[in-house]
Order: structure tokens, then sequence, then C-alpha cells
């Protein structure tokens, strides 16, 4: 009992308490002895990380296709598929709206080119502005509608073709000067293998004033006019 003890921790046991500490330091060796053990069996043995199985909704990609079941490689696939059509049919549509586009606004034959023309062509004749009164500049607009604000009104015309090939294209609209108003009508043609839109007639009826006609093609010509081609429309000087 007169023997003292040495603690692990460098603590000295007194000796009425020798029995007692003798038994704490065996349960401390049993118990440091059974978590190195437990420690290495765990360091030996790790479990494989766990994952979500992959569906359709949750497949981000990331999971290699050669770690994948049967079931989830289906998934995938069937994801990537309908991606692609996705990409596809919006590669379609933007294709299908820069082509309405082109024919509508940009091409050499759509009615906005050729509404534009015309309206230049108005706009910068001194008859014409004398007709309708050229203190503001001319205004020019699609059919009348019951809103007088509503300046974007639909422009009437027709394009046909007829049994010799030729192409036609007709449009009226109206214009506003600072004192009257008028009505515009075209008559532009193309003929086969030719690339220039011409005019047939381009007109203004002003009412109580006389036709006055900007390209009239069936009048005889008292002299012949050069011409020139620009923006896929034949100009007289």
């Amino acid at each position: 009992m007169g023997t003292k003890l040495v603690l692990a921790a460098g603590r000295r046991c007194p000796p009425l308490q020798a029995g007692l500490c003798v038994s704490n330091v065996r349960r401390l060796l049993v118990l440091t002895g059974s978590r190195g053990y437990a420690t290495q069996d765990t360091v030996g043995n790790l479990p494989k990380a766990s994952r979500k199985q992959i569906t359709v909704a949750n497949d981000d990609g990331r999971v290699h296709w050669k770690e994948l079941s049967v079931k989830e490689k289906v998934s995938r696939t069937t994801q990537q598929t309908f991606n692609f059509s996705l990409i596809l049919t919006g590669l379609v549509m933007t294709g299908g709206c820069a082509y309405f586009l082109y024919k509508e606004v940009f091409a050499g034959d759509s009615k906005t080119v050729q509404f534009n023309r015309a309206v230049d062509r108005l706009r910068s004749d001194a008859r014409v502005k004398e007709a309708l009164g050229s203190d503001h500049k001319i205004r020019a607009f699609g059919e009348p509608t019951w809103n007088r604000w509503a300046r974007a009104r639909p422009i009437a015309s027709n394009a046909y073709k007829d049994s010799a090939g030729t192409e036609h294209f007709m449009m009226h609209f109206n214009v506003e000067g600072s004192s009257r108003r008028g009505v515009v009508n075209l008559h532009t043609f193309k003929g086969p293998g030719q690339s220039d839109w011409q005019y047939k007639y381009l007109a203004v009826d002003v009412r109580g004033q006389p036709r006055i006609y900007l390209e009239n093609s069936d009048a005889t010509p008292r002299k012949q006019k050069s011409s020139f081609n620009f923006l896929g429309m034949q100009w007289r000087k």
C-alpha cells in the first residue's frame, strides 16, 4: 500500500487509493486498445461514397458514363435527346424568323421595301408637295381606321405572276400633307430572268386636282430618259 503509482498523465496516486488507480488504469488501457483497433478497422475498410440515383430530372453529367447503371444510362440518353430536340427546334424557329424578316423587310420585292421607295419618291417630288402642302413632312399610312392615332395600319397590296412569267406587284396607300390628303397607287413588274423591278405606274390622286404621275410606262415619252438600277429598282433621271 505504501507503493506510489504513477498515472499516464504524470500524476501520482495516493497510497490509500492505489487499488482504485490500478483499476482505472486497466480500464483506460482496455478502452485505448479498443479504440485503436476500431480506428484501424475503419480506416482499412472505408465505405464507398453513396450517391443519388441518376434520373432525367437530376442528371447534371458529373457521374461518368461507365459508373451508371442500365436504368441510369437510359435516363441520361433520354435527357440528352430531349435537350438536343429543344436546341434543334430553337434553331429551326430562329431560321424561320430570319427568313420571314428578310422576305418581309429587306428583300427587294418585299412590301416594306416597295412602300418605303414609293414614299421617298413622293416626298422628293415638287408637284406632290405642292398638292398636299409642304409646310410639314408628308405622312404615309395604310388603310384608314377608326383610331386616328394608329399609324401602323395595314397596307393593301397584291402580288401575282401572269401567264408569261412576269411578276407583278400592286399597292395603294394614303398620304397626308399639311393641307390635303391623297391616295397613292403603284404597279411594279419584273420579267422572267430580270432581277430589278420596274415601275408600270406610280400615281397620286388628290381630290379636286388632276392625277400626278411620277412613273407611267404606258404613256409615250416625249424624250427618252436615261435610267439606272439602285436597290433592286430601276430609277429614271
